[in-house]
């Protein structure tokens, strides 16, 4: 979950959310996004851990402005219970943008981001637990959402070089149901979002929105979707 906030101090507005399967390597990510580094000993997550990132907002631009961004690492716990997902709920209330985080090495992990991403924007009708493939999933329902999202794959490097062509083709798929662009990294090596990378363009303008939802839209019906990428120039819900 993800938080676009003005000053240090000020901590109080709505989040920006990540979502994905338990194991998925959200803390590493949130700590790569947040710190530029890789996080030496993750753990598990309980309950939910807070990071900021610092955005330079329309970078290289007039109107640039600096702003933090916090975002929530909210333990993914699958579950068979419904107290997990109500549990969970508290964290989704007036959301700014979500992440969501899989596996490219878990084809489970990738077919589960559908589930979490109806339970995100609460939409989800089906049990906790149940897995919702792509043939259920009705992407008109997200054809007027207003939520930024993005997809991260993890594990890039885990994937043997004669399947990467299939694993690829595969999260386009994705991306294209969920309307987002796509990442696709490992979450151990920092260069995967080094400046000026297409993952950077990509990162930034996802921010970008994550603000203009936050600050600068009043009305939610007016946000611009993922396919409208001309303001950039060319410089780039997870559970653990």
């Amino acid at each position: 979950m993800l938080q676009a906030i003005k000053t240090p101090h000020d901590l109080l507005g709505q989040p920006l959310q990540s979502c994905g399967d338990l194991g998925v390597g959200k803390s590493s990510l949130v700590h790569l996004l947040c710190q530029n580094q890789v996080l030496g000993n993750p753990s598990w997550t309980v309950g939910c851990s807070v990071d900021v990132r610092v955005q330079d907002y329309k970078e290289g631009t007039p109107e640039e402005k600096t702003f933090y961004i916090e975002l929530w690492d909210v333990g993914g716990s699958v579950g068979n219970a419904s107290s997990v997902k109500s549990t969970r709920a508290v964290f989704y209330n007036s959301v700014n943008g979500i992440i969501l985080v899989h596996d490219l090495t878990n084809k489970k992990s990738s077919q589960n981001l559908y589930r979490w991403s109806l339970e995100a924007l609460n939409k989800d009708s089906s049990p906790t637990g149940v897995i919702i493939s792509n043939g259920d999933y009705d992407r008109e329902q997200f054809a007027e959402n207003p939520v930024p999202l993005l997809l991260i794959g993890t594990k890039f490097d885990q994937i043997p070089e004669n399947k990467r062509s299939e694993v690829l083709t595969r999260t386009a798929f994705l991306s294209e149901d969920f309307n987002a662009e796509e990442i696709n990294l490992d979450c151990t090596n920092p260069r995967y979002l080094a400046a000026g990378t297409s993952n950077a363009v990509k990162l930034s303008r996802f921010f970008d929105k994550v603000i203009e939802k936050r600050y600068f839209t009043r009305d939610p019906s007016q946000m611009t979707g993922f396919t409208d990428r001309k303001r950039f120039n060319f410089k780039s819900l997870h559970y653990d």
